[in-house]
């Protein structure tokens, strides 16, 4: 039996290892995972020794709150993976947690593998020393990555994104409002506050509040707001209570991609939701608002101009950003407004994620389990 220590660190890291998991699998059945993992890797056979909502936490000052735990966690998965042999580590993104175990493993003879880079290319460019320490080999996500770490001479693969594979190249707009049971003739707006509570906590208030500027000037308007927790649902829904005026604004829960493959134009968060809004074609807003002193520690530290995946792998403002303080209804309103009015610019994102969506299509799953079995054989 092969055993492979792995972890992830949120929701789409366990997308990314149930892709992996499931390849590997299929090229050598022997192989045992045993780490943290989620629901989606448990189903492909991974052993979770802890919960992995225990490192789904975002920001500086929200770390510090739980630092104790984590250092204790992550000791203690340490300590089982040198006490029970491991063949291979692979760290699924959460790098600030999954560099100290691999380099710890890395020092002890494990070979490590990091499946997702950080963004070096966008904050904290100096990391590249402790990860060249820490790793054995990177598998990239992002085309331009892999001259990033050979430069380092860090040993690295590029391996394409896993979404790009999943989705087509031409959405089904009819087809996510029939399932949605959505009038076709009607403005969509697809709302996505992010996935933690303290996400939802610092965005509803914000979309509620944009979305009612977009339906004055648009009373055709229906918002969709998919959450995928009880917790964030019901952040969403107090800030609906508390608001007099009745929007047609639907909760749903879970149906992101359907509710951004129906829309005409998507509001978001920053993060994974912004890539799958792209490959799908759409145009969007993206926004962020975190605690003033994250904010501030993590401004000081940005390397691009840009924090949108959409815009970095254009390397470009495709879609406009809305950050922080620039982060108001007033302007998510007549940003997304903007772009529903604009043909040209639409037809101009169209064709820019199309692009961006053939240089991700790389069958990432089996490229990436090729590379990890180069290191079993």
């Amino acid at each position: 039996m092969v055993r492979i220590g792995i972890v992830a660190g949120e929701a789409s890291g366990d997308l990314l290892g149930s892709h992996l998991i499931r390849a590997l699998k299929q090229q050598r059945p022997d192989i045992e995972f045993v780490g943290i993992a989620g629901p989606k890797m448990m189903n492909e056979g991974a052993q979770s020794l802890f919960p992995i909502e225990r490192l789904s936490i975002r920001g500086y000052l929200e770390v510090l709150k739980h630092l104790w735990g984590l250092l204790k966690l992550r000791r203690q998965l340490l300590n089982h993976f040198i006490e029970n042999r491991l063949d291979l580590f692979i760290g699924i993104d959460a790098p600030d947690f999954n560099f100290w175990l691999e380099r710890k493993l890395k020092n002890k003879g494990v070979k490590t593998i990091h499946y997702v880079s950080p963004s070096i290319w966008a904050w904290r460019k100096n990391r590249i020393k402790k990860i060249k320490h820490a790793v054995t080999e990177i598998l990239a996500l992002f085309p331009f990555e892999p001259a990033l770490y050979r430069s380092a001479g860090i040993s690295v693969s590029y391996v394409g994104h896993p979404l790009a594979d999943m989705l087509p190249l031409v959405p089904d707009v009819a087809g996510a409002r029939e399932t949605l049971k959505l009038d076709s003739s009607v403005l969509i707006v697809a709302m996505l506050p992010g996935s933690r509570q303290s996400e939802v906590q610092q965005h509803a208030d914000l979309f509620v509040q944009a979305a009612k500027l977009i339906h004055a000037v648009r009373p055709d308007a229906k918002f969709l707001v998919p959450l995928i927790t009880r917790e964030t649902r019901r952040i969403f829904e107090l800030v609906i209570f508390n608001e007099p005026e009745k929007l047609p604004l639907e909760l749903l829960f879970g149906h992101a991609h359907d509710a951004m493959e129906a829309a005409d134009v998507v509001i978001v968060a920053s993060g994974t939701a912004t890539l799958e809004a792209a490959l799908l074609k759409k145009p969007m807003v993206i926004t962020y608002r975190m605690p003033k002193l994250s904010w501030q520690l993590l401004k000081r530290m940005r390397l691009q101009p840009y924090v949108g995946l959409p815009n970095v792998l254009a390397e470009r403002f495709v879609v406009p950003e809305l950050l922080q303080d620039d982060a108001t209804p007033e302007k998510l309103a007549e940003a997304a407004l903007n772009l529903v009015n604009d043909k040209n610019k639409l037809l101009e994102i169209q064709q820019e994620f199309t692009q961006i969506h053939h240089s991700l299509r790389q069958n990432t799953a089996e490229k990436a389990a090729a590379a990890v079995l180069a290191y079993l054989k």
